[in-house]
């Protein structure tokens, strides 16, 4: 069973992230920012990962330490999850279009961490998310779940539109990515023999 649970606790975040890889999409999710609970249902629904967050963050300073640690804890979540790597497809693309906005995202289950984002949001928030954090999120979650990234918003407008092609995409890449092929089934997908 590819599951994992997470407890990260810090003098800024106290925080439970819970996976499971193979799952139908249902999400739990309490972060204390609605924008961002409602991207992260994005990553539950159309990866098809059951996903549940709790987190108790210090958002009286701001939502910085929230969207970053989140995104830690969903990294490691996800790494122990995986696990060896055994037989998944490894990479994942998908294209996510909403009305005049439209995503393109990439990724590589490597064990190299790197991000490569391009997006030009068109406003600095979404309800209550800081739309600089979306970088923040998705810096920490490629860290600790050893992954490369990229993430492209193509065409967009309306900030709203850009981040949910953005997180739906990712949503899809993922699946793509951590869907078992059954042609490799037990088999590392690298030449090196180790991921």
């Amino acid at each position: 069973m590819r599951q994992a649970e997470v407890t990260r606790n810090t003098l800024e975040t106290r925080i439970t992230v819970s996976v499971h890889l193979d799952g139908t999409g249902r999400s739990q999710l309490h972060s204390g920012i609605g924008f961002l609970d409602h991207m992260l249902d994005q990553i539950a629904r159309h990866g098809l990962i059951d996903l549940a967050v709790q987190c108790e963050g210090d958002l009286h300073i701001d939502g910085h330490h929230t969207v970053e640690d989140i995104g830690i804890t969903l990294g490691q979540a996800f790494a122990q999850a995986v696990g060896d790597k055994k037989g998944i497809r490894r990479y994942g693309h998908a294209y996510v279009p909403l009305d005049e906005a439209l995503s393109r995202v990439v990724v590589d289950f490597s064990g190299r961490p790197g991000l490569h984002m391009d997006v030009q949001f068109t406003a600095g928030s979404i309800g209550q998310l800081d739309t600089q954090l979306v970088f923040e999120f998705f810096q920490g979650f490629v860290n600790h779940a050893g992954v490369t990234l990229h993430i492209d918003n193509l065409k967009g407008v309306n900030a709203h539109h850009q981040c949910e092609t953005i997180f739906k995409a990712f949503a899809r890449a993922l699946r793509a990515a951590l869907e078992l092929d059954p042609r490799q089934a037990g088999v590392i997908p690298s030449t090196k023999g180790s991921l």
